[in-house]
Formats: structure tokens, C-alpha cells, sequence
């Protein structure tokens, strides 16, 4: 393998790499984010190994139980070891480069002095850990253990109440501009990833350029090449979460047979893999857990101590394959036709990709695994017994669309709906259509207005029986005309913006109070890690609208708890509060700061395009939004727009890590630079 490599960086920080062959880019790619990522990178290490509470304490035991529990490690060494030679010795190599950075790395990052933690060694199969560990909870199967318990206790009609998207779901806004739409005779692809923002960021601006190709991107930290958002010059890609469903929950019947543990599944009693681990944990004792597999998957809840217990059924784990070769294909693409290849062997997570390329192409099409199975898989805990919840094959050819004029992706019901259950509410795609329809010929500065636009169309339930409401005392009264003449805007300086999510989020804990759904504020007693989709108050605030208008909860009068949330917020205003003083970033740190101090001001809400999520009724703080922007240019890619909340360096007190939240923060969009004279070379000593 070669060893020569360039680093250059542009005014942001971001690194541009330059090598002789597509292993020592690699190479110098893991080498580069190692330098600039390393505590971040040591900790999805840990976390995909579930040992990250032995530097992080007891806050990190739950997520560290469920990794060793679900198999995440072992995963990623099965699905290493089916990896074809080619991408085997190309993901080795970004390896390479991170073990070869690492000490550097962490010279410079204080929290591993902070926390006593020396940089380990990372393992071939590590970038598929790393993988894993960010997208295992992404079709979002703890959904499925919420609506058992509202079937269990209100019965199975009212499930439908409360499906709408989650609050611990991933999402994201994205959409494509045909030639004739653009004002450069080119296509224009857009969007923005909403995940949760942490610090340092889960996207990692970078270039990657050697003989081959020559490619910018939106990198995940840990993983070799770019797979979500990139640009090759010819041709550009952008994903949103497909909202599919491929995760499956099995109910399990478990007894211990000697020192063995068998289940019971469609052809009798077979034993299922066990041994212990131990979790060293951080100013605690050592916790021993017990790893169990049956025929279907890993336990995940329970055991053969407990009446039944839950095994997770995902397609890696079937398959042994991520669809990792896809990656190193979309660096060498060069037309949608090479992305369209490139994305039929993707598996995890199942994906909405938008291409265009520089001859006119365009591509709209759903990539993934899902398997094919009883519709009641998709829905509920199913009994592992029953040989009707087996897995027949899986879902082909997957959906795709005609592009005409422009696509949008968002989440919503559309393309994927076959393949799941639960989407996002329409209001972001809808939102995108209207404000891309209204213009013609778009440029990549222009998009900056859509990313940022911060009309929140799912207030008009709530606002329309704020609307018939009678007889309600004068501060009420006033509360209601203002928010009928609002504009209906999220923005960080309107009062009526933060007087109506302040009347929401009385209302979301009004019903959340009423003896209706008393029985739901008690979920069973589930592993922690999963409180997020179990959760009552949460699950009402982001279902609001369908529970405003239903009448299948006896005894819910929605005016009624409307009214009351009205006199409530009207006699306690202090007086005039702008949004933003309410709604404030904060993103999740590995290692929580305690000095740290209300983040800034923010524009937007769950369901604008500007999706800066809260949890209505529980908090206004701000945990989940866009993790990047960005737009590719396909008549001059040096047009192209990107931004990221912090920075490109994951170092504290370097002049990168935070430099481009204020452009985040306003919608700016910061220059591509893709001529590497206005690019710092940097010095080998890293």
C-alpha cells in the first residue's frame, strides 16, 4: 500500500485528502479523523463493544447491557468476515490509519485526561461496530413494545392513536430539483440529516481525492468513505431514513435445562446460546449479564427467569452483511446509474436515496433489506412459537419513482410506504413541495430559505379548537385572538410562537394527566434504554393531532382540556416570552459538561422543514435537528453549499470546533472550496 498522502485544510478546518491509490486515502482518512475525532472515536468504540461505562460510569450501563445483549461486536465480526477481499483491505486500511493516529489524536483531546482513558486499538471489524451502533435503533423497534402495552391496556383500536413520528426517531428533509427547475440548466439536491445533535457531530466534512476519484462529503466518524451525502463532480447522493420497518420483536418462551437454557419455537424446544459477560463500570461494581441468542435473535428483554422474554430479529444479524462494499462503489460512481447499482446491495439501515448526475439523471428509489413476513410482525410482539412469524425472503425489486421536475423526501408515507408502518407526519414533505413549487430557477445560494423555513403546519388542529372554544375568561380570550392572527412561524423572536408551544404543551400534559390513559403512564418494567418510546407525556405530545379529533378515548372532552390549558397559560404569562428564550440547543455530550450553560436560541420546531425538535410537554430544549445542510451543485460543484452545528474538530479550544454554529445558527450556508490552491497543506506530523 502506498504510504503517500496529502492533508490539506480549507478556511473551516475541513480536511481535503489527496493520495496516490484508494488504500492510502483510506489510510490517510482514518489517520485525519483520528487527529481531529479521536475521544469521539474511542467512544463509539466502546459503546459498539459495550464497554463504555468503564470510563463513563453507570449513566453509560444501560446502553453497554443492550450492545453486549443485541451482539453488536459480534455482528460486526460476522459481517467483516462475508466482506469480499477488495473492500475487506480498504476498510483495513482506514483502520490503519485510525490506530495510527489515535495517540496523536488524543494528546490534544482533554477528555481522555478528564476521564483517565487511554486510546485503545481498533480491530478490522470496528468501522461495522461503529455502523451498527448508530443505526440499530433507527427503524425504531422499541416502537413496537409502546404498542403492546396500548393494546394491552386500551385494546388494539387505540394504537392507531399514537401513531406518528417518535421522538427518539432519526429523520431527515431532502429534495431534488430537475434542470428545469434550477437557474443553472443543472439539477440541484438538498437537504438536511435530523439526528440527534451531539458534540463533537455525527457528520464529518471531508474530501477525498486520489487518481480514481475525487469526492466531498458528509463522512460518518469510524467509517470509511462517504455514505450518505456526497459529491463526485459527475454525480450527487442524498439519503433520508426510509421509515421502513425490518426490525422484528419475538415473544419467547425460555427454561433453564441443567446449566443450558432452551426456547420454544415452531418445532419444539431448542437450546439457545448462552454464556455471561461483565461490564466493568466506572465508581460501581462490575454487572454480570447474560447473553442469550434463540433461533430467531438475541434476547434483548428478560429471560428464563421471567414468564417470557424478547429476542430482536435484524438483518444483519440474518444475513451477516451490512452492504458495506456500497461504499467504496458510490466514491467511483460517475452517473445515477453507477449510484443505482451501487445502492442495490445496501442493507442497514433501509434508505430514501435522491441522485442526479451532470447528463441529466435523475434517481428516486427506496435501498435496503426488509424482510418479507405476517403483517403483524410489523406492528406487535409476536409469539416466536408460531411458525407464521417466520421471515420468507425479502421485500423486491424495491420501490422507485419517476422524478418529474422535483422529489422530496421526507420521512413521510410515500415511496416506502410498503415496506412500514409508521411515518413521519406530512407537513415537512408537503411544506417542501409548496416552497419549491413557488420558484423556477433555483441556485444552490437560494436553498438556504427553504432549509430554513420555520412554518409549523401541524399547529392547525389544535388552533381550530382553540378557535370554537366559548366562553373564556379575558386573558384567555386575548390568548386565543393572538394565536389565531399568528403566522404560524417558529421563530426564535415571536412571542405567539412561544405562547402556542407553551399552550401545546399544557394540553399534551393534560391528556397525558386524564384517567383515559392512566393506565399507559406505567409501562412494563422494560430495560431502561428503551424509556424513550415508552414514555406517556412524550408519545401524547407527538400524537396530538390525531388525539384532538379522535373519539375513541371515552371520556375525553379535547375541548374541554383545550380550554383548561388556555385559562392556565393565560394566567400564569409573566409577560411577552420569544420562542428562542425557551427553545435553546442542547446537544449530548459522551462526557456531560456541568458548567455548561443554556445553549443558544433556536429557530423552528418538530414539524417545520427547520426541524429543531423538543418534546412537547416534557421540555422546549432542543435535542434533535439538522445534523448537516447542505446542497450539490450538478453545473459547478465549487457551487455547492454545506454547514454543520459546530465545527469540523472535535477538539475543544481548537479554532474548528465551533466556527460554523453561527452560520448554522442563522441558515447560512458556507462555500464548498474545491480548488486546492486556496487549500493550507498541513505538515506530516500527525
Amino acid at each position: 500500500m502506498s504510504e503517500r498522502a496529502g492533508r490539506f485544510r480549507d478556511r473551516w478546518g475541513v480536511p481535503h485528502l489527496r493520495a496516490d491509490d484508494p488504500l492510502a486515502l483510506a489510510a490517510a482518512q482514518g489517520r485525519v479523523t483520528a487527529y481531529d475525532r479521536a475521544w469521539q472515536l474511542e467512544v463509539e468504540r466502546h459503546r459498539a463493544q459495550g464497554t463504555s461505562a468503564a470510563f463513563l460510569g453507570v449513566d453509560a450501563l444501560g446502553w453497554d447491557r443492550f450492545a453486549r445483549q443485541v451482539r453488536l461486536a459480534d455482528t460486526a465480526r460476522r459481517c467483516h468476515a462475508a466482506l469480499d477481499a477488495a473492500t475487506a483491505e480498504w476498510v483495513g486500511a482506514y483502520v490503519d490509519g485510525v490506530n495510527a493516529g489515535l495517540a496523536a489524536g488524543a494528546e490534544r483531546t482533554p477528555e481522555f485526561a478528564a476521564t483517565g482513558l487511554t486510546p485503545g486499538r481498533w480491530e478490522p471489524w470496528t468501522p461495522l461496530a461503529v455502523w451498527l451502533g448508530h443505526h440499530i435503533l433507527f427503524a425504531g423497534f422499541p416502537g413496537k413494545l409502546w404498542r403492546e402495552h396500548v393494546a394491552h391496556q386500551l385494546g388494539p383500536a387505540a394504537v392507531d392513536l399514537f401513531a406518528t413520528d417518535g421522538p427518539a426517531v432519526a429523520g431527515s428533509n431532502g429534495w431534488l430539483l430537475a434542470a428545469g427547475r434550477t437557474g443553472t440548466g443543472a439539477a440541484l439536491l438538498a437537504g438536511d440529516p435530523h439526528r440527534f445533535i451531539e458534540d463533537p457531530g455525527v457528520y464529518q466534512q471531508i474530501r477525498l481525492a486520489c487518481p480514481e476519484y475525487d469526492v466531498v462529503g458528509l463522512a460518518v466518524p469510524g467509517v470509511p468513505g462517504i455514505a450518505h451525502f456526497g459529491h463526485t463532480g459527475t454525480v450527487a447522493w442524498a439519503i433520508t431514513n426510509a421509515m421502513a420497518d425490518y426490525q422484528d420483536l419475538y415473544a419467547e418462551r425460555l427454561r433453564r435445562h441443567g446449566t443450558r437454557v432452551q426456547a420454544l419455537g415452531p418445532d419444539g424446544w431448542r437450546e439457545v446460546h448462552h454464556h455471561v459477560e461483565t461490564i466493568e463500570v466506572a465508581g460501581a461494581d462490575p454487572v454480570r449479564v447474560e447473553v442469550m441468542e434463540t433461533d430467531r435473535g438475541p434476547l434483548i428483554v428478560g429471560g428464563p427467569d421471567d414468564p417470557t422474554g424478547i429476542s430482536l430479529r435484524y438483518p444483519p444479524r440474518v444475513r451477516a452483511e451490512l452492504g458495506l462494499a456500497v461504499l467504496p462503489a458510490l466514491l467511483r460512481a460517475r452517473t445515477v446509474s453507477d449510484v443505482d447499482r451501487a445502492v442495490e446491495r445496501w442493507v442497514e439501515p433501509v434508505n430514501v436515496v435522491l441522485a442526479a448526475d451532470t447528463a441529466g439523471g435523475l434517481l428516486h428509489r427506496v435501498a435496503g433489506a426488509v424482510p418479507v413476513r405476517h403483517p403483524d410482525n410489523g406492528r406487535r410482539v409476536v409469539p416466536a412459537w408460531e411458525a407464521a412469524h417466520a421471515w420468507g425472503g425479502w421485500h423486491a425489486p424495491m420501490p422507485r419513482a419517476e422524478v418529474t421536475g422535483r422529489a422530496v423526501m421526507a420521512n413521510e408515507r410515500g415511496l416506502a410506504a410498503p415496506l412500514g408502518v409508521e411515518f413521519a407526519p406530512p407537513h415537512r414533505a408537503h411544506r417542501l413541495a409548496e416552497l419549491l413549487d413557488a420558484g423556477q430557477s433555483w441556485t444552490a445560494d437560494q436553498m438556504a430559505t427553504v432549509h430554513t423555513d420555520t412554518y409549523l403546519g401541524s399547529a392547525g388542529p389544535l388552533l381550530a379548537v382553540l378557535r370554537d372554544l366559548s366562553g373564556l375568561g379575558p386573558a384567555a380570550a386575548a390568548l386565543r385572538e393572538r394565536l389565531l392572527r399568528w403566522d404560524r412561524r417558529m421563530s426564535a423572536d415571536s412571542t405567539d410562537a412561544a405562547d402556542f408551544a407553551t399552550l401545546r404543551a399544557a394540553v399534551v400534559r393534560r391528556f397525558a394527566a386524564h384517567p383515559a390513559l392512566a393506565a399507559l403512564a406505567d409501562p412494563p418494567a422494560y430495560p431502561e434504554l428503551f424509556a424513550p418510546w415508552l414514555a406517556l407525556t412524550p408519545r401524547v405530545g407527538y400524537a396530538l393531532e390525531h388525539l384532538l379529533g379522535t373519539t375513541a378515548l371515552p371520556g375525553v372532552d379535547a375541548a374541554a382540556l383545550v380550554r383548561a390549558a388556555a385559562e392556565e397559560v393565560a394566567g400564569s404569562a409573566d409577560g411577552p416570552v420569544p420562542w428562542g428564550d425557551l427553545h435553546r440547543l442542547a446537544p449530548w455530550r459522551a462526557l456531560p459538561d456541568p458548567a455548561a450553560v443554556p445553549g443558544p436560541r433556536l429557530n423552528g420546531d418538530h414539524d417545520c422543514v427547520l426541524a429543531t425538535s423538543s418534546v412537547p410537554g416534557v421540555t422546549h430544549w432542543c435535542f434533535r435537528g439538522p445534523a448537516a445542510r447542505f446542497v450539490w451543485d450538478l453545473a459547478r460543484r465549487e457551487d455547492s453549499r454545506w454547514v454543520v452545528p459546530l465545527g469540523a474538530s472535535g477538539v475543544p479550544g481548537d479554532p474548528h470546533h465551533g466556527d460554523q454554529s453561527p452560520a448554522w445558527l442563522t441558515g447560512e450556508l458556507l462555500p464548498v472550496t474545491t480548488d486546492w490552491t486556496q487549500l493550507g497543506e498541513e505538515p506530516d506530523e500527525h
